[in-house]
């Protein structure tokens, strides 16, 4: 492993930092059910920095083999950081991570990480670079919720009806050893935004993260108690992910993540016309 980045991820964007969590007092919460099922995606993402500079794009690509569904994201900035996240959960009735294999390396980021969650084993293993620049591994064998959200949230939030007043969820976070951190997904109304010249708007979920235990009553003491981080879906028929905002490593700026559309070349565009 080079020495680059370490980072946990777009929407847990948020290491802890110094207290352990009681892990063994986590209760699974309910689990989303599947109201739609999730099929074939492809997508192109674009990363802005708090001021609205283009930092990075990427891709979203979603297959669906059966009940299992593998979504692999993609972000390569411009200064050749990556960040290469790929999701396996099940969808029989109820959205179940299966495994989260997540790798940020780069500039951008302050260690190298990259980290795999396997529900099976029940094992989460980091590696990681340490402050004086050596290789770590950190195995945990844990006690897996159900209710995992790793890589699933935009998932999860464009499955629950809008009315729904809050959505509980578990996440596995790395500080660099790994943790169990909880969700608190809320609703606050929503955001007009523009596509040409039709007028949408998108409901904007707020992502609070939880720290249990000592963690949570030494947060605010030591400033290290997350920011929440900002997710808009456009609902409807076919719910849409629009953006999020947040985020994405202890201390680090306010990056969004949203959807691009292709740019053509101009000289495409001309050679278009005259071969008419």
């Amino acid at each position: 492993m080079t020495k680059t980045s370490y980072q946990p991820r777009f929407l847990a964007a948020v290491l802890i930092g110094a207290a352990a969590l009681a892990i063994g007092t986590l209760s699974a919460a309910p689990q989303v059910a599947v109201g739609r099922t999730e099929g074939l995606v492809h997508g192109f993402l674009l990363v802005r920095s708090a001021d609205g500079e283009p930092i990075a794009d990427g891709d979203l690509s979603q297959i669906a083999r059966g009940d299992h569904v593998t979504v692999r994201m993609i972000l390569r900035f411009r200064d050749g950081s990556l960040q290469d996240e790929t999701t396996v959960y099940s969808q029989r009735g109820r959205f179940v991570l299966l495994s989260e294999h997540l790798i940020q390396r780069g500039p951008q980021f302050k260690h190298p990480l990259e980290m795999t969650v396997e529900r099976a084993s029940g094992v989460v293993t980091v590696n990681y670079m340490d402050d004086n620049g050596e290789d770590k591994v950190a195995t945990e064998k844990m006690q897996l919720p159900l209710d995992l959200a790793n890589g699933m949230v935009p998932t999860l939030l464009r499955q629950v009806q809008a009315h729904t007043p809050k959505i509980t969820a578990s996440m596995v976070v790395a500080t660099p050893k790994a943790r169990i951190v909880k969700l608190e997904i809320t609703p606050n109304g929503e955001d007009p935004f523009v596509v040409g010249v039709s007028n949408h708007k998108a409901l904007r979920y707020d992502v609070h993260i939880e720290l249990g235990g000592a963690a949570g009553v030494l947060a605010p003491v030591v400033g290290k108690r997350p920011p929440d981080t900002h997710v808009w879906i456009e609902q409807g028929e076919v719910p849409m992910f629009v953006k999020s905002e947040g985020p994405t490593f202890e201390g680090g700026p306010v990056w969004q993540i949203e959807l691009a559309s292709p740019v053509w070349p101009q000289a495409s565009a001309k050679g278009s016309k005259d071969s008419r």
